[in-house]
């Protein structure tokens, strides 16, 4: 299930490719598909496993065109062990909003993006997050868990303040929103058998959705997205040289114009 969508966000073979806060690596395994170099990094040391693991079966399995390659390492989002200008692409997926110092992790992105690169930040979006948390403390009161919610605004903002030059929203996964607002009525930590009625049947569904892709569910997530999408996606840019405000007849910088961006 990918929140980033590729025909927004085009990747090229050979792409150098960062996957930061990489968790189970589903944006990873899909760049390296389509024929990126891959690193997928993640604090999260069992987690780094598995996708290393995963990697090796894609490789074996023939799934990554010739070229293409995947590392998967752990690391921190606020001192990544990359050089300056290391990728082409960087893509962050439902980890800011974990993370207190957020500008020092879009500082760091920035520093390892090259000029010209392309990023794609996701995030839970303000509306189905703002009511999962009215629902349940104990879905963001835990350890690790979530600590703010953004306005797609807000995020856009940060992202320009951090230097990059955002292109392009969307929201994302409308059949996703119900299903937490059901785990958050009825008990986010019960999985499995415990969990109650509503939810085991909703996660059916989901599950059905996502293996077979029916088109009935297709339309309808499609229509849902811009109404109660969970999750808010933004795509930047890296400029070559930091903007120079246009001048004015009088000898003043103009304002920059606002983009038409950002509505969560």
């Amino acid at each position: 299930m990918l929140t980033v969508d590729f025909s927004r966000f085009p990747l090229a073979p050979g792409d150098r490719v960062l996957d930061l806060g990489c968790g189970a690596g589903r944006h990873a395994f899909e760049c390296y598909r389509r024929g990126a170099r891959v690193v997928a990094l993640d604090r999260n040391g069992a987690e780094i496993r598995e996708v290393a693991t995963w990697f090796a079966a894609m490789k074996e399995a023939g799934e990554a065109p010739s070229g293409a390659t995947a590392t998967a390492m752990e690391g921190d989002a606020l001192a990544l062990p990359f050089p300056d200008d290391s990728f082409d692409v960087v893509i962050i997926s439902e980890v800011m909003e974990h993370i207190p110092d957020d500008k020092g992790v879009l500082a760091e992105m920035v520093r390892v993006l090259r000029p010209g690169g392309r990023i794609a930040v996701t995030v839970p979006r303000y509306g189905p997050e703002k009511v999962c948390w009215a629902l349940s403390d104990a879905y963001h009161e835990i350890e690790g868990g979530h600590i703010r919610i953004y306005r797609g605004d807000e995020l856009l903002d940060r992202m320009r303040e951090a230097g990059l030059r955002p292109y392009g929203t969307h929201h994302a996964h409308g059949l996703h929103s119900p299903y937490w607002w059901l785990k958050c009525a009825f008990g986010v930590h019960k999985d499995g058998d415990e969990a109650a009625l509503p939810v085991r049947a909703y996660h059916k569904l989901l599950v059905w959705d996502i293996m077979k892709k029916p088109l009935a569910t297709r339309v309808a997530e499609r229509a849902l997205d811009p109404l109660i999408g969970k999750s808010f996606v933004a795509y930047a840019t890296k400029p070559h040289e930091p903007h120079a405000p246009e001048i004015t007849d009088a000898g003043e910088a103009a304002p920059e114009a606002a983009a038409p961006l950002g509505r969560a």
